[in-house]
């Protein structure tokens, strides 16, 4: 557990002043390279007494890059979207004990300033269980991890017999974080009773889900909690050997697992009689081309053995897994839980979540809303307080219209259903998977038919092409959207493609397969007179479906200035330099250069 001893040490460190710069991929990806060398040349140039301190990120992502500074006497301030040029600025103010330009403080104050974490929306209605250690301590530090609490889980777990340490697992009720919700103890239990003096377990750390990126961000950030919580589930189920599977596409992520792996076996984490005990495990990271398809348990088996499709079910990976081992795979929020679980007590751990479902889950909001980033919330929680009350809702001047909740093969909820809680069951109830916890916000600027479009055509794209539903199926249904939203279709193709998602779902192969019509399926429940209009009227409401719209000049608006002209690749535009403009629509191809070469808004989609 992390006492205020703990923490105070790693707020403040040795000096008493510390400077915290997240660096991981998505703050990378912000500027926070160029920021954390920025803070360095400051501190050095300036002669100030402060500890450039690295540490992972909090999953704010609408605030990056920010800074942290806490030194002693003063609150450790936040500082969000920070540029380079106002580096030296920040550091002088805060030394000087001005906290007026911070966006927050790490604790209340109970004085006039910034708003304490606690106090503001993105924050308090998050419970930071898993992600406790995110933006506080360096990833690449076994000994922060130490500080806060670190492998006392797995120091617990080995005083007890697998089947006790299977038995807590159980008692928590911790379900899967990265599919259906399969009880985790079950599967434990199913290989710990496979008699084989070679078991295996896999931490799944593919995470392909465009608009998914909780697991990478936890492995970045807290990369011992993951590898922990795969050392316990090794000792659970009896297995020598784990593996952790990272797409190479995902370096930084890879690159701190590899060292928490090298660091914890330095210091008798990993390897032979781990912590003297007569427990013999070691871990490696797999670096993976990656496939979406690969989020499956048996196409992630055959990625390592060298081959590339799932195989059918059953046998389970439980009981004929990697190279016909029994293998156990859970991902890295299930495992992180795990760690957490024995670190903190069962008790802590059930205090959140619903009946049926126990605990937290980190969720990623992204799409049109005003705070997109990663939250950790309880279980049951409403689509709305993660939609509006932490990540702000939409974007001004528009209404959310839906939310496409578990990735590409997830399902579209409308906006009447933000009341809608996030658990497994009520999920699956109305269309939609809890999957790894992606959320996309669909404001009321798309067209449902041809967000369904988009989707379906990743998967058809990401099928390994094994089984004939998935491999034909996907195609036709892809080709019926075409139709759809090219204004070709009939309203019998609309209950073709209602009858094949059905049989798709029913008869595919694996869990991608059987998931991909989702988006279709979902958006004909719940958008189906979307579809009618797109057939019956030939028109898009949302003029988004480039062959149902076209482009004219608004003469009152027009300056003649020849913009959308000189952008126009086939010549449709005419008309002289301060003249209105014309469109040819015998020639335009709608390709839309026009509407965003105007300067003027004259162009509109009718």
């Amino acid at each position: 557990m992390l006492t205020q001893t703990s923490l105070n040490r790693i707020l403040y460190g040795s000096r008493g002043f510390r400077i915290r710069v997240p660096i991981s991929s998505c703050t990378l990806a912000a500027g926070a390279g160029e920021v954390y060398r920025k803070v360095i040349k400051v501190v050095e140039e300036h002669g100030v007494d402060a500890e450039v301190y690295r540490v992972g990120c909090t999953g704010l992502c609408f605030m990056d890059p920010w800074i942290e500074l806490a030194r002693e006497g003063l609150p450790p301030a936040i500082y969000g979207n920070v540029k380079t040029e106002q580096i030296e600025h920040i550091i002088k103010n805060y030394s000087e004990g001005d906290l007026s330009e911070a966006t927050a403080v790490r604790f209340k104050t109970g004085s006039g300033g910034p708003p304490a974490l606690e106090e503001v929306d993105f924050w308090r209605y998050q419970v930071r269980y898993v992600s406790r250690n995110c933006g506080l301590v360096d990833p690449e530090s076994i000994y922060d991890y130490i500080e806060t609490g670190g492998y006392l889980g797995l120091k617990k777990a080995l005083y007890m017999k697998q089947e006790e340490v299977i038995e807590v697992i159980k008692t928590s009720g911790l379900r899967g974080r990265g599919g259906a919700g399969f009880p985790t103890w079950l599967k434990w239990k199913i290989a710990y009773e496979q008699k084989n003096d070679v078991k295996y377990v896999i931490c799944n750390g593919d995470e392909g889900d465009p608009g998914a990126f909780m697991n990478r961000l936890l492995a970045e950030s807290d990369p011992h909690r993951v590898l922990e919580g795969l050392i316990i589930a090794g000792y659970a189920v009896g297995a020598t050997r784990g593996i952790i599977f990272v797409r190479a596409e995902k370096p930084l992520m890879a690159d701190r697992l590899e060292k928490a792996v090298e660091d914890a076996r330095k210091l008798g984490f990993l390897g032979k009689n781990i912590l003297s005990s007569n427990f013999n495990f070691d871990v490696e990271v797999y670096r993976s081309a990656g496939a979406f398809v690969c989020g499956e348990e048996t196409a992630l088996i055959a990625a390592i053995e060298g081959r590339s499709r799932p195989r059918q079910r059953p046998p389970y990976p439980a009981t004929h897994g990697l190279w016909g081992r029994p293998t156990v795979i859970n991902n890295v929020e299930t495992l992180a839980h795990v760690a957490t679980i024995f670190q903190t007590g069962v008790e802590e751990f059930v205090k959140h979540g619903t009946e049926k479902s126990r605990g937290t889950k980190m969720f990623c909001v992204t799409g049109a809303v005003k705070r997109t980033g990663v939250y950790e919330v309880p279980i049951g929680t409403k689509i709305k307080t993660l939609v509006f009350d932490l990540a702000g809702g939409s974007i001004e001047g528009r209404k959310v219209k839906a939310v496409q909740i578990g990735g590409p093969s997830g399902g579209c909820i409308p906006a009447e259903l933000m009341d809608l809680e996030m658990d497994y069951e009520s999920l699956q109830s109305y269309g939609a998977i809890m999957g790894s916890g992606g959320l996309v916000v669909i404001d009321d600027s798309n067209c449902m038919v041809d967000v369904a479009k988009f989707f379906t055509s990743f998967t058809l794209a990401e099928s390994c092409g094994k089984c004939l539903p998935c491999r034909v199926g996907m195609r036709h249904l892809s080709d019926l959207l075409e139709r759809l939203t090219s204004g070709e279709a009939s309203l019998e193709d609309i209950e073709v493609a209602q009858e094949l998602g059905e049989s798709i779902a029913r008869s595919s192969l694996c869990a991608l397969g059987g998931t991909a019509p989702n988006p279709i399926l979902s958006t004909l429940r719940y958008f189906k007179d979307e579809y009618v209009e797109h057939v019956v009227n030939r028109r898009c409401p949302a003029k988004v479906c480039a062959k149902l719209v076209k482009y004219s000049v608004d003469p009152a608006l027009c300056r003649g200035c020849t913009q959308c002209a000189r952008v126009c690749q086939v010549g449709a535009i005419s008309g002289s330099p301060g003249e209105v403009h014309r469109i040819n629509y015998d020639i335009c191809i709608k390709c839309g250069q026009c509407l965003i070469a105007c300067p003027f808004g004259a162009i509109k989609k009718v």
